[in-house]
């Protein structure tokens, strides 16, 4: 059903005065981002009870404003104590909490904020001008497509490992071999789960972040008095004309936080791909299209704004299976099918021609929450950033505590508990042995992500390997993917040539 501006302009006032329950949810989104294991859908689970009270239309109202905001909270602790709050705030760890360490707080987390913001606004009002189209995607990406769009994830490993190859390459194999435990997805055999029926269902991922993140950063925190180099002396009394004027600094990213958004936009359409394969990509293609990669890694504002406006340009995307073929992508998606099915709301086409306003309305209504964001998470800044200058030694033991509750909650075993502590000494060891915990991380979220689609194209092609070059959006991803792998070390060799042949001009016009 085509709508007209004056109704969406209807869309939007009704959006509005809906305040009420918007600006509660997006509080608690932002608890339930910043604490890991309290992810958005397990937030929502235990808030059930009270959407089915409430009518559908305040319900889903509800459940997008603190799912958005919970996908923004997730980037304060990643950067402020090196530890993110869901899986897809992975990787604004890397150049988020770098920054912190230089006394860059304030400017770090303007610049999450700005970008989680615009990328998600952005996403949202893009959705609701192409949402028929944007539904036919899924229809054309399949697993062959997906492996591929996964494999670019995985090659943020190469840049990581750009310092140091070897180390790089042996963390992030080990990630896929740990990722690996598990039943595999065609017979179910149990493969490295030395008989423990925990991990018959493969590593969590919940406790694996909480302790290659938390707890070994919290171990590393207790052999410094302050997070901040050099001392809580380089962080001064921030008043609120730096906190604004690091605010509207962070708007000079608004071509990254563009693309990168759709980019998470178009990731988020497709079901299973999540925020952490969206933040990944985003960053690591960021990283391939800059003038300066070499500084990425070392605490710059481009490598926060990418992960972070892809990620919550994914929230908008997970939503389009959703209300257009009922299929939902992804969790927190999947809750809100229970909530639709519960009041009787038809999905796909059924949904556009009998309740318009109910399917566009939910994205008006996402979009309306990163409006009010603006005004209730912008003033944050200022005082958020306060949290570097507490001693280490009353951090790390509170870090602890409280992350290790957030690895019981998502499955209720104590087992998970012992698999963060153990993933804290595997980080810990890292961390001290020059390895990287984020390639470790990125093999154990995508590895198991890879082989499922991989196995599934294989069966499907009668285990014919040539499947996965017989598609032509997977023939374009190949060329893509092949391309960021080996420019990078093409336009090194050109500026090495190049500063080589200029070092020679010299010397030959001085002699």
């Amino acid at each position: 059903m085509d709508f007209s501006l004056g109704s969406f302009a209807d869309l939007f006032a009704h959006a509005f005065s809906l305040w009420w329950i918007i600006i509660p949810a997006i509080f608690v989104g932002i608890i339930a981002g910043a604490v890991p294991g309290f992810a958005a859908h397990n937030t929502i689970i235990i808030l059930l009870p009270l959407t089915l009270a409430f009518n559908v239309e305040v319900a889903l109202t509800f459940m997008v404003a603190l799912y958005c905001a919970s996908h923004l909270g997730g980037g304060i602790p990643a950067i402020l104590v090196n530890i993110p709050g869901t899986g897809g705030a992975a990787a604004t760890t890397l150049d988020g909490y770098q920054m912190t360490k230089k006394g860059l707080a304030v400017r770090a987390l303007a610049v999450s904020f700005v970008a989680s913001v615009l990328g998600g606004l952005i996403s949202s009002l893009i959705t609701l001008v192409a949402l028929p189209a944007l539904s036919q995607v899924g229809y054309y990406v399949h697993s062959v497509e997906m492996v591929v769009i996964m494999l670019f994830g995985l090659a943020l490993i190469a840049s990581i490992a750009a310092k140091d190859m070897l180390k790089g390459l042996i963390a992030g194999v080990l990630g896929l071999l740990l990722g690996a435990m598990g039943a595999d997805h065609i017979y179910a055999t149990p493969r490295g789960t030395f008989g423990i029926l925990e991990l018959f269902d493969g590593i969590p991922l919940v406790p694996a972040l909480i302790g290659l993140f938390a707890v070994s950063e919290a171990l590393v925190m207790l052999e410094e008095k302050s997070i901040v180099e050099g001392g809580t002396a380089n962080v001064g009394k921030v008043t609120w004309g730096e906190t604004f004027h690091e605010i509207f600094g962070a708007f000079r990213h608004w071509w990254n936080i563009t693309w990168t958004s759709i980019l998470g936009l178009l990731i988020g359409v497709l079901p299973g791909a999540g925020a952490s394969i969206a933040a990944f990509v985003a960053y690591q293609q960021t990283q391939f299209f800059s003038k300066h990669p070499e500084r990425f890694g070392t605490g710059i504002p481009e490598g926060v704004s990418a992960p972070e406006s892809a990620n919550n340009g994914v929230t908008t995307g997970t939503l389009v299976p959703l209300l257009a073929i009922g299929v939902p992508g992804g969790s927190t998606a999947a809750v809100m099918m229970i909530v639709l099915q519960f009041h009787g709301v038809p999905f796909g086409p059924r949904l556009f021609v009998e309740q318009p306003q109910l399917a566009y309305g939910v994205i008006v209504s996402m979009a309306v929450s990163y409006i009010l964001m603006i005004f209730t998470i912008f003033p944050m800044v200022k005082y958020m950033s306060r949290i570097t200058v507490i001693s280490t030694l009353y951090l790390a033991p509170f870090i602890c505590a409280f992350t290790l509750v957030g690895a019981f909650v998502p499955r209720g075993f104590l087992f998970d508990i012992g698999i963060a502590l153990a993933f804290g000494v595997l980080g810990f060891v890292a961390r001290k042995t020059g390895y990287h915990v984020a390639a470790i991380l990125i093999g154990v979220i995508l590895g198991p992500l890879i082989e499922k689609s991989f196995l599934l194209a294989m069966r499907i092609s009668g285990n014919d390997p040539m499947v996965m070059f017989s598609s032509t959006i997977g023939n374009i991803l190949w060329v893509m993917l092949v391309a960021t792998l080996v420019l990078p070390y093409v336009f090194k060799w050109r500026r090495e040539r190049r500063a080589g042949l200029e070092h020679d001009r010299l010397v030959e016009s001085e002699g």
